[in-house]
């Protein structure tokens, strides 16, 4: 029975459905493949189009090949068209080419690209480099002020010619602001273009320091070189930190570029040269102590590209150094050319005709004994029978070999070599003590210190006279103020500013809003009646939306920026400026010009104000009772100030009534006046009745109303009609919209509900005016808000023009006279008692 059950079971299991479904896909499946390839038998055979189809080889050579004359494909030429293409067309391109124009623009794109952020960023280091050097000369001025009692005993030891140097250089900056004259020696060395006037000067300080040139103007301006014995051969400007090692060519160069460049920046309105002197440093090994000044040279003929009194101008120069009668002039004269072609030698005569401070410097002896000069006509140029001049020595020297490469122990050892075969020496026509740079810059020397002696004293008391006389006038000009020149004024002028800047920082926010929301509907006013409300009476709606749009991108922000610029420069001048009688009158002017300049807003406030304003006057929904209270409020408030200046331009427009002339005694009504009277009578005709006026009359109107006036014998035209039609409809518009006020008042419920429309409920008047109010405080709030207020008192401390025209009078320049001349004679007493003690 067991087995039996067992089988039934298997039975059971075997003859389920599914397996019945599973067996049945089995036999379908391989009855569809066996009838597919049944049919596959009896179709065609396809074998013979591989005999019209290339191979994978084949294939691979003929892409190679089109490869190939892609890259070697050009454009056809086009002669007969070429003139209708501008020339910088190429007149075929390939495609190599076209891609290497493309990788060309991109590249100089990218260059651009990159040549304007270079450009920023050098500009905002530049900005950076001011800004240090301004707090540099802020901490130096505290510095001298702390220590201006002790400084005599912690200045550090100086040589005798750099003290000079230093008296020369405040005498300089005296002389050209006080005309004082400055009668101390040094020598000044002149001489006509390319005689080599500047290469004697170099080698006396044994470098080549100076800009080279060929034939043209190299000296644009008076170079002074103080020349001092010391350890090291370097190079120093007068208003400069850094320090040139004269012993490397790159820092030579650099020295070179820049007298170059400060000479072509000394130069202004159009001129060729300046006056304007650069003061340099040289110390060295074996250089003699001397104050040198090289001058340009002397011209005959004007060139192209010359200023027109550039001759002139170079003679003037050179005068005015060498009239100093303590001034050694140092003449240089070109050896290689003829005699007769000097233009130097009748100016040093002119200014020294006897000879006493003059040396006479031969250059270029090689160039003349090559090309056979006569010697006897050197000879008597050294002996000073040639020259309608005189002279106290009288030397030869050779300072180049044609190569303005070599150095200069190179021209000393040519020099050397020179003289010691030249026929010049041997025949006797030149002396050995005449000959040679050394000597020359020995010769010098020894004339520079011996004049130095004999004039220092008396220009030490000349200028002990001198300070005598200006305190003593001081004390009697301005006995209750102290000796403060214009530095020291601006100084105290600073601190007091400074002081009112905290206080105007302590304004409470309210003053500023109060402040800038009355100054700005007063700005605003005229533009919101007469351009805005008043044209919109018609379609009311739409065209303020288009006006106050339009006003806000274009003028609105500009307007709104200049107001609160006003208005913060206002504020601070009278922190500055009030009524008051104890502040020193001399510091109105520079808080005048620091009210005027001090305050700007950013760049950007334009703009931000711009989307703030455009997103208030765009909002029209005024979401609660005290909003639309408000603005009722505000509506009344400025249309009937608006309605008060309309009543009195009107009654000023048609004369006073009967009424008024006889209980005011006015004057009676001028026959304009009565004019003005009948067209108004008929204008206020023509409106009775009317919920909405036109903003102008219409041309039959203005027939209507002229016809009428003809009627009563008056004769007016169309001009007069309009105008008067303008004040009457303002007039009548304004009251219109006082009478909204009051019928508005409870107008909230109607607004929410959306009655608007409703002639008895139109209420579009106090939405213009809350949009115009949230307007006014939002830009009150941004403009408060934007008060950044920019010191402008460095910027006029750096400008010393600007400075001496806000800083002026007698008090200012008796000051600053006395404090140079003080300054000056204190240098000059510390120099003599230094020169005493060193031994002649």
């Amino acid at each position: 029975m067991s087995s039996l059950r067992f089988i039934g079971s298997l039975l059971g299991r075997l003859t389920k459905l599914r397996y019945l479904l599973f067996g049945g896909a089995i036999a379908g499946g391989t009855s569809a493949y066996q009838t597919f390839e049944s049919w596959k038998d009896k179709l065609p055979g396809l074998s013979w189009m591989k005999d019209y189809f290339p191979d994978n080889e084949q294939l691979n050579e003929l892409k190679q090949k089109f490869l190939d004359y892609t890259n070697s494909v050009e454009m056809p030429r086009m002669p007969d068209f070429k003139g209708y293409f501008p020339e910088e067309y190429p007149s075929k391109l390939n495609y190599k080419q076209l891609q290497q124009l493309e990788s060309a623009k991109i590249e100089e794109l990218h260059n651009q690209m990159m040549t304007q952020q270079v450009g920023c960023f050098n500009i905002e280091f530049q900005k950076e480099m001011d800004r240090l050097k301004r707090d540099n000369r802020e901490l130096r001025k505290s510095l001298m002020l702390k220590h201006a009692k002790d400084s005599k005993k912690r200045r550090l030891k100086r040589s005798l010619i750099d003290m000079y140097s230093e008296v020369l250089d405040e005498l300089a900056d005296f002389d050209s602001s006080y005309n004082i004259q400055d009668h101390l020696p040094r020598v000044v060395v002149v001489g006509d273009q390319s005689s080599g006037k500047t290469s004697v000067l170099e080698m006396i300080a044994q470098a080549r320091i100076f800009p080279r040139g060929s034939g043209e103007m190299m000296t644009r301006s008076p170079v002074k070189v103080t020349l001092s014995e010391g350890p090291y051969h370097v190079a120093k400007f007068k208003d400069g930190l850094k320090e040139y090692d004269l012993t490397k060519e790159s820092e030579l160069e650099a020295l070179r570029q820049e007298i170059e460049m400060r000479m072509k920046s000394s130069v202004s309105d159009g001129r060729t040269v300046s006056g304007e002197t650069i003061s340099l440093t040289v110390k060295g090994p074996g250089l003699h102590r001397i104050v040198l000044v090289d001058l340009p040279g002397i011209i005959s003929t004007v060139t192209t590209g010359m200023a027109g009194d550039t001759k002139d101008r170079i003679r003037q120069i050179c005068k005015q150094h060498m009239e100093n009668p303590n001034a050694i002039i140092l003449c240089i004269q070109d050896g290689s050319i003829d005699a007769e072609r000097s233009n130097v030698t009748d100016l040093v005569s002119s200014m020294d005709p006897s000879g006493k401070r003059t040396i006479f410097v031969l250059t270029k002896v090689d160039v003349a004994e090559n090309n056979q000069y006569n010697p006897d006509r050197i000879r008597k140029i050294l002996e000073g029978r040639l020259f309608p001049m005189k002279a106290l020595g009288y030397f030869a020297v050779v300072t180049g070999k044609g190569n303005n490469n070599d150095s200069i122990q190179d021209i000393k050892d040519y020099e050397e070599r020179f003289f010691k075969s030249s026929s010049l020496f041997k025949n006797g026509v030149l002396k050995s003590s005449q000959m040679t740079t050394y000597n020359l810059s020995l010769a010098v020397s020894k004339c520079f210190w011996k004049m130095v002696r004999e004039a220092i004293d008396q220009q030490a008391d000349s200028f002990k006279a001198m300070r005598f006389n200006l305190e003593t006038e001081w004390k009697n000009t301005f006995p209750k103020n102290r000796e403060l020149d214009r530095d020291e004024l601006f100084e105290k002028a600073r601190g007091e500013i400074l002081d009112e800047v905290i206080n105007l920082s302590l304004i409470p926010p309210q003053h500023w809003e109060e402040t800038f929301r009355k100054n700005l509907w007063k700005s605003f006013s005229d533009e919101v009646f007469n351009n805005i409300y008043l044209p919109a009476s018609l379609v009311f709606n739409t065209t303020v939306d288009i006006k106050l749009k339009k006003w806000a991108e274009k003028s609105l922000p500009s307007l709104s920026v200049q107001v609160g610029r006003a208005t913060v420069q206002s504020e601070f001048r009278k922190l500055l400026l009030p009524d008051k009688t104890d502040g020193d009158p001399i510091f109105n002017e520079i808080k005048s010009e620091v009210s005027k300049e001090q305050h700007a807003w950013d760049k950007k406030a334009e703009e931000s104000l711009r989307v703030i304003q455009m997103n208030t006057l765009e909002d029209r929904d005024i979401s609660d009772k005290s909003q639309w209270d408000s603005a009722i409020k505000f509506m009344e408030v400025v249309v009937k100030e608006e309605l008060v200046k309309a009543e009195q331009d009107f009654n000023k427009m048609i004369g006073p009534s009967k009424r008024d002339q006889w209980l005011h005694w006015m004057a009676s009504r001028t026959e304009e006046e009565n004019l003005r009277r009948a067209v108004v009578r008929e204008l206020e005709k023509l409106i009775v009745g009317k919920v909405k006026m036109p903003i102008e009359l219409s041309k039959d109107d203005l027939t209507a109303i002229r016809k009428n006036l003809e009627n009563q014998s008056v004769q007016v035209d169309d001009v007069i009609i309009k105008d008067t039609w303008s004040r009457v409809h303002k007039l009548t518009s304004l009251r219109k919209a006082m009478s909204q006020t009051v019928e508005c008042r409870r107008g909230f419920y109607y607004y929410k509900k959306g009655y608007m429309d409703d002639e008895t409920a139109n209420c579009s008047d106090v939405v213009f005016f809350w949009r115009i109010e949230r307007m006014l405080q939002a830009t009150t709030n941004a403009l408060r808000q934007h008060q950044r207020i920019k010191n402008a008192l460095n910027e006029i401390g750096d400008d010393k023009s600007k400075l001496e025209m806000i800083l002026n009078g007698k008090r200012v320049s008796l000051a600053e006279e006395l404090k140079r001349v003080r300054q000056i004679q204190e240098l000059l007493e510390e120099f003599i008692q230094a020169l005493n003690k060193e031994k002649p």
